[in-house]
């Protein structure tokens, strides 16, 4: 009986040892709160010491003055000021002796006045008809460029047997016009290559183009350009 006592308390023991182990531990994992803290002073100001007392009373005794005149007394000036004031009485005097500036007279600038130009009266006079447009075509990839003919309501022209060319319309400013403009109504078509005979081409572009503005009537193609240059009888 004793030893099985014994044994049963060491296992208790045991367990009890375990388990403070395992609070402690416990309570040890757990974070704690935070707790405010004061700065230290960077620089705490020193200790002052008490100023001295003095327990020492006055021994010295007042001067002896005379008293204030009543009246003011006069200053009689130095040498330095009266020469001073002599000067300041030369300069005023010749300040005032000298005679005022003479203002002169402007001179009224001529100013040539140029007439704008005036513009004709009534409408103005009605184009002049050419048979013959110029026209100016490059190929973009091989840089080739060609300027040709192309007659009015004629026959259309073909560039590289690709870009196909007709003109509607051609005329040129009238005489009595500042500006002289050539400008042309062009239809360009797309035949392209190894179509078969008697297929439609594509038309590319159709409208007014201007040979004093080539950018007013652009045709866009990423292979090959044209323009107006200009129109002939």
């Amino acid at each position: 009986m004793k030893r099985p006592a014994r044994i049963l308390g060491l296992v208790v023991a045991a367990t009890l040892a375990v388990g403070g182990v395992g609070v402690t531990a416990a309570l040890n994992d757990r974070p704690q709160d935070a707790r405010p803290i004061q700065d230290p002073p960077t620089n705490p100001a020193p200790a002052q010491d008490p100023a001295p007392t003095n327990t020492l009373t006055p021994t010295e005794t007042a001067p002896n003055a005379q008293p204030a005149p009543a009246a003011p007394v006069p200053v009689p000036p130095t040498p330095e000021e009266t020469t001073a004031a002599l000067n300041r009485a030369r300069g005023d005097e010749a300040l005032n002796q000298i005679a005022p500036p003479v203002e002169e007279e402007d001179e009224e600038e001529e100013v040539e006045v140029v007439e704008a130009p005036t513009e004709p009266e009534g409408p103005p006079p009605p184009r002049q008809r050419r048979r013959v447009a110029v026209v100016q075509a490059v190929d973009k990839v091989t840089a080739e460029s060609i300027r040709f003919e192309v007659e009015v309501g004629g026959r259309p022209v073909a560039f590289k047997r690709e870009l196909i060319f007709t003109v509607r319309a051609c005329e040129v400013s009238g005489e009595g016009e500042r500006d002289q403009e050539a400008a042309g109504y062009l239809e360009i078509s797309l035949q392209p290559r190894g179509v078969i005979t008697g297929a439609e081409p594509r038309q590319l572009f159709r409208g007014w183009m201007f040979a004093s503005s080539p950018g007013l009537g652009v045709l866009e193609h990423p292979v090959y350009d044209a323009w107006l240059v200009d129109c002939r009888a």
